[in-house]
């Protein structure tokens, strides 16, 4: 395959690109597709002469009427929608050759390479099993604010792409191909015949379904297949068997629990999202249950089974019929309880434990009688499916802006005539906040939620902390505090928790997102490790989240990168010292601006010590379609997680040399200075972000139920990251990914003795490796020409022109840089198929930043246009699909 590994991906493009021909043909008429065709090969021609057919394809764009217009970005759209769909078809195919062929350097580091590897540096068996049965690879599934493909839609897209996996068969008949390839012409007809955009905005209930609807269509199959696929390669090594109920790999959840800056995240969203996960689980299992009922007809059963059952003929069958009937009724009391309806009569399920004894009952039964091949058959699927997502389908985390706390308390402190907690400095808090966690008594009565002080924020906070005490600890996660800097804001939530009755709280974890806090994270751990009362309620572990989103905004890609690194290494030593074992809890994205990257990579270029056996990393809406929408991907990916998670640990990178060290601060000084300066100090900024980004124009679309700004009005501060990368995104500047770096390389290239250590940095420091790569691939992806189409078409203002051509100029300086840095005269030259992927977009994406930016200057001098707004959306959608990543 690695001769020319893009022929097969190719050929499913022509393919998908020849029936959405036929179908615009035969469903908008002969002159729409000669319409689509000549912008379409205008374009191509665009990408290669460069200005004259650009204008030729406005001149051919701008006389079309409104609907036309709606027409031809959706036929683009739905281009590179198929387009995704072949990449992603391709990259099964490629785990499958990688499966075949490990040795492959095009490919991914399997499992079976990293054993390998292991056991070659002289590390033991022993050692190898231990870390293994250790291991805990958590992954935390959040709602995306600006995921724009609707769920209708992705069904049929994953629909086309099992067909295309049909057709890849080569036992096909020439019949059984052209019955397929009309089943796909039906699927892209039916996505065509789809409307694109969804009307109504999301509630946060309905992103945990979609949440939940993952794990049902991918993620339920997948886990017990790279289970199985781990167990053969710990055997291939001749590596002692695990528990059979070993499961590295657990799920988490922020949607319905993440309340940062979304007032629509309720106490009462989140008990019902934690109703309905219970209730999708219990479906789930029931499934399973129905299955084993199937096939365990048998009647060899232990004397324990018999003793527990009674004579039967049929003891397993007469178990799981107990089973089913319990988690009929765990089904029927959550939707009870979602809907304020009497609970049922009849015994549930209240805690995995009491599922898990009865299916290990039978495991048992089978293995004393000499039914072992039965029993790692589907119970063992169940099984680990159960070790896995327990009864509640997920563990829910609770995110809040520490402010609100202090809000809360503060509204305590006054109440009971102590003063004001708002106004006490640090030391002050920490001391009431200590003495009332060791107190025994109550610190409010009733009369504070009735009394004036008791705001509906205050309320709010204050209920939040209920439902976690009414709901238990099996489903939740962590209690997530972000814009934490002090230790009186993790002091705090713990406090929360005792006044609202919570018995077995959850963990709290602070989240250092800004640069001063990265840079000061090490201090507020350390100064809660001195507490003698805190340090004994974190003796079993410490997490704590390193923020990407926000530290980028802040200071760009380079200097976060960096800051996140020097935290990482501040507190693995002093949580090493204190002897507290640390997990760190990764707030990735999609976008290399919110951490984005290969798994692999990303693990391998944290500081040494960092994973430990343990990492939580956040997986965000487009990300877990991209990699967990279908089992076979998903399946990869998990065992890439496992993979890099055990060699991370068992042989990290070397610690940066000093003069490694000097230079990434000296790069990250130039790179946060020239950053600040545009984003900071440039008053055109924010005005060149709404005028020639569609920033404003996005909260025309029904995208996540978050707003995108944490406060009306304000400046770029006060936008979240998300949107931010999205707006710069959409018009192929991409500035937050590359914003600072360019000037950063720049100047060490510019020096000889520099220049060396930058070479001798990017050929050994994986961290290093890891941005030259990541920022390789953005830039690739930028397009100063596309940029420049949105300012001719929407702005003459001069301080804007003046920052774009600046802007622009940055940009291609720091192409050149990286350039000279790598010695490769072209991007990408060493990933032929992010290459490949990106080249035959174009064609279909300039068209759309054309239409984009004729849309935009069209609604801007109109008060309502239904059909160019809709059109407008699509544009999104689709510049969306063809870069892959929004946020």
């Amino acid at each position: 395959m690695s001769q020319d590994q893009n022929a097969p991906l190719r050929e499913d493009v022509r393919l998908l690109g020849e029936e959405l021909g036929a179908v615009l043909r035969e469903q908008a008429g002969e002159a729409l597709f000669d319409t689509v065709e000549t912008i379409r090969q205008v374009a191509v021609e665009s990408r290669g002469q460069g200005e004259m057919p650009v204008k030729r394809l406005r001149q051919l764009l701008r006389p079309l009427d409104d609907e036309t217009l709606l027409e031809v970005a959706r036929a683009f759209s739905q281009f590179l929608n198929l387009a995704n769909i072949a990449e992603q078809r391709h990259r099964e195919r490629l785990h499958r050759h990688h499966q075949r062929y490990p040795g492959d350097p095009d490919t991914d580091r399997s499992l079976r390479q990293v054993l390998a590897e292991l056991r070659n540096a002289g590390i033991g068996r022993e050692k190898i099993r231990s870390v293994l049965e250790n291991l805990s690879v958590e992954l935390v599934l959040t709602a995306h604010p600006t995921e724009v493909t609707r769920r209708t839609l992705i069904r049929k897209y994953d629909r086309i792409a099992d067909l295309l996996a049909d057709l890849d068969r080569p036992d096909r008949t020439e019949e059984e191909k052209d019955r397929l390839r009309r089943l796909l012409r039906e699927q892209i007809l039916s996505a065509w015949s789809t409307d694109e955009i969804r009307r109504e905005r999301p509630t946060p209930v309905d992103e945990a379904k979609w949440g939940f609807a993952t794990i049902e269509q991918s993620l339920w199959q997948a886990l017990p297949r790279v289970m199985r696929g781990i167990d053969a390669e710990l055997k291939r090594e001749g590596l002692e068997s695990l528990p059979a109920d070993w499961v590295p790999i657990r799920f988490a959840s922020w949607m319905g629990g993440d309340r940062d800056g979304n007032p629509n995240v309720t106490a009462a969203v989140t008990r019902k999202v934690l109703l309905l996960a219970r209730w999708m689980a219990a479906d789930l299992y029931l499934r399973d249950v129905e299955n084993l009922l199937a096939d365990l007809s048998m009647h060899k059963a232990s004397d324990e089974l018999l003793a527990y059952t009674g004579p039967s003929h049929e003891p397993y069958r007469l178990v799981l019929r107990r089973v089913r009937n319990r988690l009929r009724n765990t089904r029927a009391r959550m939707e009870a309880l979602v809907n304020g309806a009497p609970e049922p009569q009849g015994e549930g399920y209240t805690s995995g434990q009491q599922l898990l004894d009865e299916l290990n009952r039978i495991d048992r039964s089978l293995r004393e009688v000499g039914l072992a091949a039965i029993a790692d058959g589907q119970l063992k699927d169940t099984l680990r499916r159960l070790n896995c997502f327990g009864i509640t389908l997920l563990r829910l985390d609770i995110r809040q802006e520490s402010t609100r706390h202090s809000e809360a308390l503060d509204a305590i402190t006054r109440y009971l005539a102590l003063g004001s907690y708002a106004e006490w400095d640090e030391k002050k808090k920490q001391q009431f906040l200590l003495a009332e966690l060791e107190s025994r008594r109550p610190l409010v009565d009733e009369g504070f939620y009735r009394s004036d002080l008791c705001s509906e924020e205050v309320r709010e906070v204050l209920d939040t902390c209920r439902v976690i005490a009414e709901q238990g600890p099996e489903g939740l996660g962590a209690y997530v505090i972000s814009m934490a800097r002090r230790p009186s804001d993790v002091l705090a939530v713990m406090l929360l928790q005792k006044i609202a009755g919570v018995t077995r709280p959850m963990r709290v974890v602070p989240l250092f997102e800004t640069l001063d806090d990265l840079n000061n994270a090490a201090d507020t751990m350390g100064a809660l490790l001195e507490i003698p009362f805190y340090k004994a309620r974190v003796r079993a572990g410490q997490e704590v989240m390193i923020g990407y989103s926000d530290s980028a905004k802040d200071a760009g890609f380079l200097g976060a990168a960096w800051a996140q690194f020097r935290a990482q290494e501040k507190l693995t030593e002093i949580f090493r010292v204190q002897k507290v074992p640390l997990t760190l809890f990764h707030g990735r994205g999609g976008s290399i601006s919110r951490g984005g990257s290969p798994t692999r990579m990303a693990l391998l270029s944290q500081p040494p010590g960092a994973v430990a056996g343990r990492i939580r990393v956040t997986e965000q809406g487009e990300m877990i379609r991209f990699k967990y929408g279908r089992p076979a991907v998903a399946a990869y990916n998990l065992e890439q997680y496992v993979a890099a998670t055990l060699e991370a640990t068992l042989v990290p990178p070397a610690a940066p040399r000093p003069e490694w060290r000097a230079e990434m601060e000296r790069l990250a000084q130039v790179s946060v200075a020239d950053y600040r300066k545009v984003v900071r100090d440039d008053p055109a900024l924010v005005a060149y972000l709404r005028t020639v980004t569609p920033e404003t124009e996005l909260s025309r679309l029904a995208l996540g139920s978050r707003p995108a700004r944490r406060k009306p009005g304000g400046g770029v501060e006060t936008l979240r990251a998300i949107p931010w990368v999205f707006a710069w995104t959409q018009i192929r500047l991409m500035l937050p990914a590359w914003l600072g770096t360019g000037a950063a390389l720049d100047r060490a290239l510019s020096v000889r003795e520099e220049t060396e250590v930058v070479r001798e940095m990017n050929a050994h420091w994986p961290f290093f490796q890891g941005l030259v790569d990541m920022l390789e691939m953005v830039l690739a992806k930028t397009d100063i020409r596309v940029a420049s189409w949105y300012e001719e078409r929407l702005t003459d203002d001069e301080e804007l022109l003046r920052l774009g051509t600046t802007l622009r100029k940055q940009l291609a300086h720091t192409v050149d840089a990286l350039r000279c840095l790598t010695g490769r005269d072209s991007l990408l030259d060493n990933n032929p198929v992010m290459r490949w992927s990106i080249r035959v977009r174009d064609p279909y994406t300039d068209p759309l930043h054309l239409l984009q930016a004729e849309l935009m200057a069209r609604l801007r001098e109109r008060e309502s246009a239904p059909l160019l707004e809709s059109a407008l959306m699509v544009t999104i959608a689709g510049i969306a699909a063809g870069m892959r990543n929004t946020g």
